[in-house]
């Protein structure tokens, strides 16, 4: 596969939709964020990168966060996770609350904030420092040892996240928390707050793309926690854009209100994009048209 040539095309057709959408104005370190940016990388599993555009800019991971932490959980072999959170995509909103009253305080997946709070609270549960666990982990899969929380956009999220503590209380009253609240919370958002790059993210993404093999070629994940997390990504991973996105792209793909995009091309690579600008469903608009370019161009897709 020519990956320089399908960053070409990529980088082509995104470039009249730079700037498109809305930041996440909702959170003010996300609200100053310059939306005329944008960044591709790919990351093939032969250790080879290709790049185009903003791709050495750090962004908030926000919401891709969750993929990564899911995996440091699954790789405990701790099934009591899923007596806790469910499969099945949610189709509301990712921090609505009508859905997780109706359903006794158990998210519908691990990716819409209820259930990425549980899986923080379950690291935070397993590991007694949840944040210092996910830092750990990209630090290591993305080659930068000194990765770290981005203090302004945490702070941030701490100030403004009133909806992230009703979800968490309602899921408390529900006997669905196992630690304090304030603190799974704490780590949970400093979780969201780690500042990466798009080439980062795209090397970061190849854990998943190698089925579980970290850089090192260790193995964090058993082949098959490694496909649950595919799955999940294709059914879950861009809010209730999923359907839109399984349909024009075909592939798993978590996003993030920060901008970014993660795919991945199972035994092949892992591509991250990045748009500051956001959809409707909170995706990035920029990023959106450069993953259907990038499997258009490739033929990628795992239907």
């Amino acid at each position: 596969m020519d990956y320089q040539h399908v960053i070409e095309q990529v980088m082509s057709a995104v470039q009249p939709h730079i700037g498109e959408g809305a930041v996440a104005d909702y959170i003010p370190g996300l609200a100053k964020v310059d939306p005329n940016q944008f960044g591709c990388a790919i990351a093939s599993v032969d250790g080879q990168l290709y790049t185009g555009g903003d791709v050495d800019v750090p962004f908030a991971i926000e919401s891709i966060s969750k993929a990564f932490a899911l995996a440091l959980v699954l790789s405990r072999k701790d099934t009591e996770l899923w007596k806790r959170v469910r499969r099945e995509p949610s189709g509301m909103a990712f921090n609505d609350l009508i859905e997780l009253q109706l359903e006794n305080g158990i998210p519908r997946n691990p990716f819409i904030n209820a259930g990425a709070i549980v899986v923080a609270d379950q690291l935070l549960a397993d590991t007694g420092d949840a944040v210092n666990a996910l830092r750990e982990l990209l630090r290591a899969e993305t080659g930068n040892p000194a990765l770290e929380v981005d203090s302004v956009i945490a702070e941030s999220e701490l100030r403004t996240g009133d909806r992230n503590r009703a979800i968490s209380y309602l899921m408390a009253g529900f006997g669905n928390m196992r630690n304090p609240v304030e603190l799974a919370l704490d780590h949970y958002f400093r979780q969201c707050s780690f500042s990466i790059t798009c080439a980062e993210l795209a090397k970061a993404g190849l854990l998943i793309a190698r089925h579980g093999l970290r850089a090192d070629g260790s193995r964090l994940l058993a082949r098959e926690d490694a496909r649950h997390i595919t799955a999940l990504m294709t059914m879950c991973g861009t809010y209730d854009g999923a359907g839109e996105y399984a349909y024009r792209i075909g592939l798993p793909t978590k996003s993030g209100v920060g901008g970014g995009l993660l795919a991945v091309v199972p035994d092949q690579c892992a591509v991250a994009a990045w748009g500051p600008g956001l959809d409707a469903k909170g995706n990035s608009a920029a990023g959106g048209v450069a993953l259907e370019t990038f499997a258009r161009a490739g033929k990628f897709s795992v239907f």
